[in-house]
């Protein structure tokens, strides 16, 4: 793999405060897309007593060659204890925003939508003022699935291109572009309360010009926040980095967001889709939904 530049170097993580969040992680059978997808920052939100929680995994039903999340093993039975266990946690942790994420569950003839409202609302019930984004797979473009999932009020639906449609074949060969963008367009149809999200990797061959494009087509779509992060190769047998993207590239998409009408962009190599996501509460506030 090749070697990263000093910019992608993150600080060795206070393993005490780390050791806590996962002790109660472990306490209560639950994953955290931090762990399980390799995240650079798990150190610093761990130690902020922040996670991203990964419902109904550790094993996806696709194989994704830039994800570090096992695909090899056969998904499960969903817990039904997990969205108890998980409002739990969030109390425990004194959470201010969560975010919960899944493995895409295509097994499942919702997609697994079901269970991302029981979560949603258990942590109603636990911790009322908790505000919650929910970062949910394409659900095979069953839009049913969707508006069950929006009807449970998450203060933001994320839902990650990942890529520029030119790559998505050899990135995420079992995704579709046209129905991620479909997906963000509905949920804003479905409710106009809701803020939605997008995030981008790069790094994968992408051109600065495709990059652009998916900004303005995300714009088309209404999507409100948008993440720009740098793709890291979790090991030799996942997709190569084609090149490490400058800290001033990253300035210069978020500009361009902005000037075309994100309310948020978040955008630098270590930027991921979960990063700093409690900032939505301020921009909530600056741009309240009616």
């Amino acid at each position: 793999m090749a070697v990263k530049p000093e910019w992608l170097r993150v600080k060795a993580p206070q393993w005490e405060r780390v050791g806590s969040v996962k002790e109660i992680l472990r306490d209560l059978g639950l994953n955290t897309v931090c762990e399980e997808a390799s995240c650079p920052n798990i150190g610093e939100c761990f130690n902020a007593g922040t996670a991203t929680f990964l419902i109904m995994g550790p094993a996806c039903t696709r194989a994704c060659p830039y994800c570090d999340i096992d695909f090899e093993k056969k998904p499960q039975a969903l817990d039904p204890q997990e969205p108890l266990n998980l409002a739990e946690a969030v109390r425990r942790l004194k959470l201010n925003h969560v975010v919960i994420t899944s493995v895409n569950r295509d097994d499942l003839p919702d997609g697994g939508a079901s269970q991302f409202v029981r979560c949603i609302e258990e942590i109603r019930k636990l911790s009322p003022k908790t505000t919650i984004e929910v970062l949910i797979p394409d659900l095979c473009g069953n839009w049913e699935a969707l508006r069950i999932i929006i009807e449970a009020n998450p203060e933001v639906l994320n839902h990650n291109t990942e890529t520029v449609p030119r790559l998505y074949r050899r990135v995420r060969p079992q995704g579709d572009y046209q129905r991620s963008l479909l997906l963000l367009q509905r949920s804003k149809e479905l409710s106009s309360q809701v803020y939605t999200k997008s995030g981008i990797m790069v790094g994968l061959g992408e051109t600065d010009e495709e990059v652009r494009q998916v900004m303005e087509d995300l714009r088309q779509v209404d999507c409100d926040i948008l993440t720009l992060g740098q793709y890291l190769q979790p090991s030799s047998k996942h997709l190569a980095v084609q090149e490490f993207v400058t800290p001033a590239q990253f300035e210069a998409w978020q500009t361009f967001g902005e000037s075309i009408g994100f309310l948020q962009v978040v955008s630098s190599p270590l930027t991921r889709s979960s990063y700093h996501a409690e900032q939505v509460q301020k921009l909530m506030k600056k741009y309240p939904r009616k």
